[in-house]
């Protein structure tokens, strides 16, 4: 390796490995504003939060490398051109690819790391990061007992106290009603003052209550009116409820492995291929479904469908290369013919039948479609996130050579400018794919062509000197715009 490739990967290096961590850092301050109502309240600990943000981290280094990418060729050959390195090589003989050559290589194996990650851990990243989510958001708030309001987070008793004091332990005229057995309000029991603690490690509440009584009814089976009630007076009750409800409880892994985050390259392929077999069947069996609800006889002929015959039970119309329905049938007077009317009504109703079924299973079969397409989409994606890496570096350092500014000002705007078209494509795109408009092969590749062709426009006037804009067709264009409207010519005409 040659000083000159040292000296460039080393300037692209520094930048890419900042740009990374900070790209990676604004996506997870994303994750965090979105799910942030889900944290509130719920005392998770630091070791929750440790490993949920450590997921999320390695779930958005796909999407960060491409940004990242672009951000690090921008800054590394902007700062060559700033400080007049990239001239002095140029003026030495050397050409702008071979100064991007060892760049290049580098970012062809980031690219490869890219496709590995997204195929390999970024699955396991998710069924992780998202099981794990789910528990959290399924978790309920920390136990917090306000005055005045009934409190039925415990499972089973509804508690309300009218004054809580400042030690959040001494509370003032206590009411608590025991809905463990499900027969209504039938145990209650009422304090004057009582204090609130939890013991064995927060796994469980305690009331100790005082100047109290209890007042339950015993009901017995068959008996309505005579219902007996029990009164308890107390000076010290105490009174335990377990937290367990509290605490976050791990969900089963396996039951999220079903969505196409959590699959990679070869089951993503299974997917698609198995859900593609069972449209295909589930098409025939509905076809052939819709085919028993009535009694036409259909025999295709081009261009539409051609009805045969019309059976009825004494007699028999034939309809040749005509609408469904008989027009002559449904010109009949209900007097002259009512058996004609009564064959009317039934075909009627069969169409609705028809047309019911028809759109409910048009219904089923896009949804089963659209997982489809939703897998085949996550399948090409763990390519397409790969050659972005390519299209961006190729976009940076060809700006980066032209521009010839480093830092976090210009290559910033130009970068999230570049990445926020990218992924407004990749979104519409993806979207229409799913919804069956466009093929997915196509949504997939149209944001890589694209940035692609810019890349390789920009690459072309990098490698000539030229700048972003040439300045001497715009100016022959504004020559030609003038000359449409010859003012000046035509005042001198009329002065003379």
């Amino acid at each position: 390796m040659k000083k000159i490739d040292k000296l460039v990967i080393k300037t692209f290096l520094g930048p890419f490995v900042l740009t990374t961590a900070v790209v990676v850092f604004i996506f997870l301050l994303r994750f965090l504003m979105i799910y942030f109502d889900e944290f509130v309240g719920k005392d998770l600990g630091y070791l929750t939060f440790a490993q949920l943000f450590g997921y999320f981290s390695l779930i958005t280094v796909p999407v960060s490398l491409p940004l990242s990418t672009l951000l690090a060729s921008l800054m590394s050959f902007g700062n060559l051109g700033e400080h007049t390195e990239l001239t002095a090589m140029k003026s030495a003989g050397i050409p702008l690819g071979r100064i991007v050559m060892p760049t290049l290589v580098l970012t062809v194996l980031i690219s490869m790391f890219s496709f590995w990650f997204n195929n390999t851990v970024t699955p396991w990243a998710n069924l992780k990061g998202y099981s794990m989510l789910w528990d959290v958001r399924t978790t309920k708030v920390a136990l917090n007992i306000d005055e005045g309001i009934f409190y039925r987070e415990l499972p089973g008793y509804s508690i309300k106290v009218k004054k809580k004091f400042q030690d959040n332990e001494t509370l003032k005229d206590i009411i608590i009603y025991d809905h463990s057995q499900r027969n209504g309000n039938r145990n209650v029991t009422v304090a004057d003052s009582g204090k609130m603690y939890a013991i064995y490690d927060n796994n469980y509440l305690v009331f100790e209550l005082f100047n109290g009584h209890n007042y339950s009814e015993n009901r017995q089976s068959g008996s309505l009116n005579d219902t007996p009630m029990f009164r308890n007076s107390f000076k010290k009750n105490r009174l335990v409820f377990s937290l367990s409800s509290f605490g976050m409880k791990r969900t089963n892994e396996n039951q999220f492995k079903y969505h196409e985050y959590m699959k990679n390259i070869s089951e993503l392929n299974v997917q698609v291929d198995s859900i593609g077999k069972e449209v295909t069947k589930q098409a025939k069996v509905q076809l052939t479904s819709l085919k028993s609800i009535h009694t036409y006889q259909f025999k295709k002929l081009p261009p539409k469908f051609e009805v045969d015959s019309l059976s009825g039970d004494s007699t028999e119309v034939i309809i040749a290369k005509g609408p469904w329905v008989d027009e002559k049938i449904k010109a009949y007077d209900e007097k002259e013919d009512k058996r004609a009317s009564e064959v009317w009504s039934m075909a009627k109703s069969n169409i609705s039948s028809l047309k019911s079924q028809a759109k409910s299973s048009a219904i089923i079969l896009g949804s089963k479609q659209r997982n489809m397409y939703s897998a085949d989409l996550e399948l090409w994606h763990k390519f397409s996130y790969a050659v972005a890496c390519l299209a961006m570096f190729v976009i940076g350092a060809s700006l980066g050579s032209i521009i010839k500014k480093g830092g976090f000002g210009l290559p910033v705007l130009i970068a999230i400018s570049f990445f926020i078209f990218y992924y407004v494509m990749m979104q519409l795109t993806d979207k229409n794919a799913k919804e069956g408009f466009i093929p997915v092969l196509v949504a997939v590749w149209i944001p890589d062509f694209v940035l692609l062709c810019i890349g390789a426009v920009l690459l072309k006037r990098a490698t000539q000197d030229q700048g972003v804009f040439d300045n001497a067709h715009l100016l022959r264009f504004w020559d030609w715009l003038k000359s449409l409207f010859p003012r000046n010519k035509k005042i001198m005409d009329v002065t003379n």
